[in-house]
Parts: C-alpha cells; structure tokens; sequence
C-alpha cells in the first residue's frame, strides 16, 4: 500500500473516531448516574488517546488532521429505559466501526500503524462490552466496590456555570 493510500486511510479512520467521541462526549453530558459517567469520561480519555496516535501517524505521512469539532448536542432523555437505548446506540456504533475496519487493517502495509490500529480496535471492542453492560441497567463497569452503598446523586451537566 501507497504512502498515500496508507494516509487516506488514517484519515478516514480519523474523521469516524472523531465523530464517535464527540458522540460519547454529548452522552456523559447526559449519563448522570455516577459510574456510568465515569465509564463515559473513561472511554473519551481512551479516545483522546486513540485521537492522537492517529493524528501522529497522519503528520509522519505529511497529512494535517481536521480541528476538533465542539460534542454534538444531545437532547435530555426522560426515563432510564430511554437512556438505556443511548447506552445501545453507542455498543452497537462501536461494534459496527470494528466491523468495519477490522478487515481493512490487514491491508496497511506500514507495520506501526497497522499495530496501532489493532490496539484502538482492541480497546474499541472492550469499549463497546462497557456500553452493551450500561444498556442492560448495570453501573457496575469499571469495577465493583467492595462493600457500603453506591455513591448517591448525579453527575451535573455542565461543570462550570458563569
């Protein structure tokens, strides 16, 4: 595969894993219970990640990646069922993105960026089991605690307020 062909496709990676965290990034503004938003802040910490190795291997080709657009706006969902079905959306979109891509990685002949890629889908699958968990009413994802109560309340919208 062409340097050039290798480029594009990191870039079409990029574009879609980029549309992925400003998806999750919009959903932990609306995931209010505390484990799973916290499993959200995860994932986007993981993404950021992800976001920037791509954006590496892109400047080593001689490609810019696109600035970060601003987390789509999602609106409140009323009911824990409704929101269940967000949490589904995004297993399934994770699913579908290594479905995708999981097949084509094979292809790059560049063996740093064909590894790099392997690890994100990795982490992307284990991404999408956290997800599918959240969609069926468990907050215990990241671990469970040893003993008391949850911790109460909710996590705001919004950090700051001017």
């Amino acid at each position: 595969m062409k340097p050039s062909e290798i480029l594009r496709r990191l870039l079409e990676v990029y574009s879609e894993k980029v549309a992925l965290r400003r998806r999750h990034e919009a959903v932990a503004r609306i995931a209010g219970q505390y484990d799973v938003n916290n499993t959200y802040q995860y994932v986007i910490a993981r993404e950021d990640h992800h976001l920037s190795w791509l954006a590496d291997a892109i400047g080593d080709l001689g490609g810019t990646v696109p600035e970060l657009l601003a987390p789509e706006a999602l609106a409140p969902v009323k009911g824990d069922q409704a929101l269940l079905g967000v949490f589904r959306g995004d297993a399934e979109a994770n699913d579908a993105f290594v479905a995708t891509w999981g097949p084509r990685v094979s292809d790059i002949s560049h063996a740093r960026h064909q590894l790099m890629l392997k690890l994100m889908l990795g982490e992307m699958q284990e991404q999408a089991r956290l997800f599918h968990q959240a969609s069926t009413g468990r907050v215990d994802l990241l671990g469970r605690r040893t003993g008391g109560e949850r911790t109460p309340g909710f996590v705001m919208p919004t950090r700051w307020v001017e």
